[in-house]
């Protein structure tokens, strides 16, 4: 078998210290952050040297017993979210636990915030929660089946500044759940982009790789041949019951359901 090409073609062009001042004082602009500038401008320093050192996950530990290489370090945030995911999978596995469905409302409307009234769908908080994000999927599968980890392991980003990163409190909901029912309204002829951004997040749900230390990490070429040796593509979430309610108040839900 030949060698797995890893295709690449420009060069990484890195953010300038100004850049990156520009963008981190912009988090600070309300004027109630004047007082404290010499203490934000000793945090800028340190957030830059994190950013031009690329220290993406800067707390790491041994992966531990149950990995191909237990002495490989894994980000700490990634084990515990793998940990809280273990944790629900137990539950969801309990014989005598009631039923669970998770009920996953799309709409991003809020009588909270810029809308000014509570949506048909009532309210989930992707849009309006403070301080949570779902970052996009950033398609690591293209490159290999074995490349997209269970749970994803792309983010936090602490480098370029991706924290606080709500899928992983998501995918414990998702695990520990026996059925979800989707209400998904319509946004110009698609689901509302916070929903797609959960969606695409759960592609590792769908054959995703559970032991990043079999891929050193986020090493493509690595994972193009662990996949080319025969990758078993685990279902994380079969056995769940799948349900979705799609609407809208003229065209467009026949489509997007």
């Amino acid at each position: 078998m030949s060698r797995p090409a890893v295709r690449r073609q420009s060069e990484y062009v890195a953010l300038t210290r100004e850049q990156f001042r520009e963008r981190f004082y912009a988090r600070f602009y309300d004027p109630v952050f004047e007082e404290v500038t010499p203490e934000l401008e000793r945090i800028f320093e340190k957030a830059w040297d994190g950013c031009i050192r690329y220290r993406k996950s800067p707390r790491r530990r041994a992966a531990g017993e149950g990995y191909s290489d237990p002495g490989f370090q894994l980000p700490v945030e990634w084990l515990e979210t793998r940990a809280r995911i273990e944790a629900a999978a137990k539950r969801h596995r309990e014989p005598k636990a009631p039923s669970r469905i998770l009920i996953v409302n799309g709409s991003t409307r809020s009588e909270h915030s810029c809308p000014g009234e509570i949506s048909k769908t009532r309210r989930l908080a992707l849009a309006d929660e403070s301080w949570k994000v779902i970052h996009p999927c950033k398609g690591c599968v293209s490159t290999s089946q074995a490349l997209c980890h269970w749970p994803c392991s792309c983010y936090p980003n602490h480098a370029l500044g991706q924290t606080n990163d709500w899928m992983d409190e998501i995918y414990p909901r998702w695990t520990a759940a026996h059925g979800v029912f989707l209400l998904c309204p319509v946004h110009w002829y698609q689901a509302p982009a916070s929903l797609k951004l959960m969606i695409d997040r759960l592609v590792c749900a769908d054959g995703g790789n559970p032991d990043p230390t079999t891929t050193r990490g986020k090493d493509p070429l690595r994972a193009k041949e662990l996949e080319l040796m025969g990758w078993p593509y685990p279902k994380h979430l079969a056995g769940r019951a799948f349900a979705i309610v799609a609407h809208g108040d003229a065209a467009g839900p026949e489509n997007l359901r």
